[in-house]
């Protein structure tokens, strides 16, 4: 890890970076546990996937697919493959990254999203999914040089700052030259704020910014997503590598 790269702006403000979760969560086992036993109950269909907020599928999926194409083309990263984290039933890999991307690999906690997926959802472009790994992304550790871009949507915030930061330096081994991590996540106006419902803790832009840079990784560019109605948290899209 590279232990000697500046911070971000604002990190000298987080010392306490990695207890702040903590302070939150009031316990990793259960933290993890939560969201296991709350997505257990969703239907694996678009609508599970955005829960109140269908309305807003095509107008994320168009910002989504706006951003993804600063990073992709000649001299920079290739369509060759991509890996969808948290890919649910495959929303965005459907809507934004198969239209790019010669193959895909998905990754998601829940079974059955992964079984509708490949069963029904995806239909005829399931043949281009190479790979579907059911794995907690705390537990996850990716294919090494293998992707042009990890994609991850709505999954971050269910990680602790540590378990986050370990998360993308594993993904940063995993990208092959001129490769991208895109995260696009709620972002707390200020501080910290936790969703006990369906267990996610969603940090303020500059708390992001501390542990992509912790994890060795540089922010190339941030872009808040459009669009949305004003009672949502701001969605934020970061490109790093």
């Amino acid at each position: 890890m590279n232990t000697l790269s500046p911070p971000a702006p604002g990190c000298e403000l987080s010392v306490k970076l990695f207890p702040v979760t903590c302070e939150y969560i009031k316990g990793e086992k259960q933290f993890y546990y939560r969201a296991q036993q709350f997505y257990e109950e969703v239907e694996a269909s678009e609508e599970g996937m955005m829960g109140d907020f269908l309305e807003i599928s095509h107008v994320d999926l168009e910002g989504s697919r706006q951003f993804l194409k600063r990073f992709v083309g000649p001299g920079k990263a290739g369509t060759h493959c991509a890996l969808d984290c948290g890919s649910g039933i495959g929303r965005v890999t459907k809507g934004v990254l198969l239209p790019v991307f010669e193959k895909m690999e998905m990754a998601d906690m829940m079974e059955h999203f992964l079984l509708h997926a490949h069963e029904e959802y995806l239909g005829d472009d399931a043949d281009r999914i190479e790979t579907y790994y059911c794995y907690n992304l705390q537990e996850f550790t990716p294919p090494k040089n293998k992707y042009d871009v990890i994609w991850m949507q709505w999954v971050a915030c269910h990680l602790t700052d540590k378990d986050l930061m370990n998360f993308l330096f594993r993904c940063k081994k995993s990208l092959r030259p001129n490769g991208v991590i895109i995260m696009k996540d709620n972002m707390a106006r200020q501080g910290c704020k936790l969703d006990s419902i369906d267990s996610t803790i969603s940090r303020h832009l500059d708390i992001m910014k501390c542990i992509i840079a912790k994890a060795g990784l540089e922010v190339l560019e941030v872009e808040l997503q459009e669009g949305f109605p004003e009672i949502i948290m701001p969605v934020w899209m970061i490109a790093m590598k």
